[in-house]
């Protein structure tokens, strides 16, 4: 039987939202699965990815072929690498200590580019909302200062209104 690792589509319209599974490659692609390996989320920036990589490796090892999609998830996550260091160990190019190193190296280095891209994203939407908090708040006071002005102008043409009877008394009397 050919097992495929490949998405199963789940979200409404318009907000797809996938499960990572090992399924029989005659199966329909939301269909039956053997396994269900991680969930992929493309709708979050950065895109959400959870994957179980030992069962993904599992997989892989036992002639499982992932999708074009599938690969590059697996090998974001690490799976592919794990994989290929595995087939290392059972060559006796490298130690089982050697490969789990050289794994968890690329994993932080892998975690701090993520989230170095997270900060990134928040900096950028902290500067939007500090721009447009200012923008605001110049159209504010620009609407304050006009409307200061046009009560000043009332009231300087009020005081006009009533100061021009008065002087046209005074002087008719003289």
């Amino acid at each position: 039987m050919p097992v495929k690792i490949r998405l199963q589509r789940h979200g409404k319209k318009g907000k797809p939202f996938y499960w990572i599974v090992a399924a029989d490659a005659r199966s329909k692609r939301d269909g039956k699965y053997l396994e269900k390996l991680g969930i992929y989320n493309p709708n979050t920036n950065p895109a959400t990815i959870e994957l179980d990589v030992n069962g993904a490796v599992t997989w892989l090892q036992n002639g499982a072929q992932p999708t074009d999609t599938a690969k590059a998830i697996l090998s974001y996550k690490g799976a592919m690498l794990k994989n290929h260091l595995a087939g290392g160990v059972r060559k006796g190019a490298l130690t089982e200590e050697q490969a789990e190193a050289k794994f968890t190296a690329w994993l932080e280095e892998k975690t701090g580019k993520v989230d170095s891209k997270k900060d990134g994203l928040a900096k950028a939407d902290a500067d939007a909302k500090a721009k447009a908090l200012d923008a605001e708040k110049a159209v504010n006071d620009a609407r304050t200062a006009a409307a200061a002005e046009a009560e000043a102008e009332a009231k300087a043409a009020e005081e006009a209104a009533n100061a021009t009877p008065a002087e046209e008394t005074s002087n008719e009397e003289e």
